[in-house]
C-alpha cells in the first residue's frame, strides 16, 4: 500500500479499477462498488460505456490534429489507456497523465518508465496552476500546438464551492486557440434518484464525495468551447463505433459525455 492510503475509505481511481476488471484494488474498494451495484446493477456497463467513449475520443482528436494530450484525474492504468490510444494511431503523440491516488500513481509511473512520450504529475486538477507548471506538462507539452484536455469522469468530484467551472476555465485559458476540451460527468437528469443514492454512498465510503449536475450545468462547462456533434450525450450516442449497441434506454447510462474545440 503506497504511502499516503487512507485504508479505511474506498478510493475513486481503485473503485473504477474495480469496475472495470483490473486488480489494483483492495477489499474496501471492492465493496464499495457491491454498493454501488446494489443501487445500479448496471454500473460496471456504465464503466465500460465511459472507457469506450474515452478511446473514441482520442482517436477523434488524433485524427482532428491532436498530438498532446492532458488526462486529467486518470486513475489506475488499464487497457485502452490514452498514450496506447494515441500513440498507435500516430507514433510520438506525447500523454501527460495527472492524478492524486497514490496507487494510480505509482501504477502509472511504473507503466511510463520506458516510455519517453508520456509521463504521470502526482497532481490535483483543484490546482490548475500548479499541474500545468509542472515538469512533466513543461517537458512533454507545446502550448504552441494543438492540445487536448480530457476530463472524463472526474468534475463530479469536484463540489460547487470548489469551482469546478472555475477549474475548466483555467486550463481552457492555458489552451491556444483550436485546443480541445473531452469531458464526462454523472447527470441527476433523469435518475435522480439514482443520483442521490450513489452520492450518498461516495459521502461515506469514498475519499471523494460525488455531484451529478443537470445537462444545461454540464454544458456550461464546456464554456468557451464549441461542442462537435452530436453535442452533449449520454455517453453511447456519442460518435459510437459501427456494430456498436445502443441502448433503448440511453438515459440508463446516467454519464454525459462531449468534446468541444477552443474557438479564437
Amino acid at each position: 500500500m503506497p504511502p499516503g492510503t487512507d485504508p479505511g475509505k474506498a478510493s475513486v481511481a481503485r473503485m473504477y479499477d474495480a469496475m472495470l476488471g483490473g486488480d489494483h484494488n483492495f477489499a474496501i474498494d471492492r465493496e464499495a462498488v457491491a454498493a454501488f451495484t446494489a443501487i445500479d446493477p448496471q454500473v460496471r456497463t456504465l464503466a465500460r460505456a465511459n472507457r469506450a467513449f474515452l478511446g473514441r475520443a482520442v482517436r477523434f482528436l488524433v485524427d482532428s490534429g491532436v498530438r498532446q494530450f492532458i488526462d486529467l484525474g486518470s486513475g489506475i492504468p488499464t487497457q485502452g489507456n490514452v498514450h496506447e490510444v494515441a500513440q498507435a494511431a500516430s507514433p510520438g503523440a506525447r500523454v501527460v497523465y495527472v492524478d492524486n491516488d497514490p496507487v494510480a500513481v505509482a501504477h502509472s509511473a511504473s507503466l511510463l518508465a520506458d516510455n519517453p512520450d508520456a509521463d504521470i504529475v502526482d497532481g490535483d486538477i483543484r490546482r490548475p496552476a500548479e499541474v500545468l507548471a509542472s515538469p512533466q506538462v513543461r517537458k512533454l507539452i507545446d502550448f504552441d500546438q494543438p492540445v487536448a484536455v480530457l476530463m472524463i469522469t472526474i468534475l463530479h468530484f469536484v463540489s460547487p464551492d470548489e469551482d469546478p467551472a472555475g477549474i475548466v476555465a483555467a486550463f481552457r485559458d492555458a489552451l491556444p486557440d483550436g485546443g480541445w476540451l473531452a469531458l464526462t460527468h454523472a447527470t441527476n437528469e433523469d435518475r435522480p434518484d439514482t443520483a442521490d443514492a450513489v452520492g450518498k454512498l461516495y459521502r461515506s465510503r469514498a475519499t471523494s464525495p460525488v455531484t451529478a449536475r443537470s445537462h444545461d450545468e454540464i454544458l456550461g462547462l464546456f464554456s468557451g468551447f464549441d461542442l462537435v456533434e452530436p453535442g452533449l450525450v449520454y455517453v453511447p450516442l456519442w460518435r459510437p463505433d459501427p456494430g456498436d449497441q445502443i441502448p433503448d434506454s440511453p438515459s440508463e447510462y446516467w454519464v454525459y459525455a462531449g468534446v468541444g474545440r477552443k474557438g479564437p
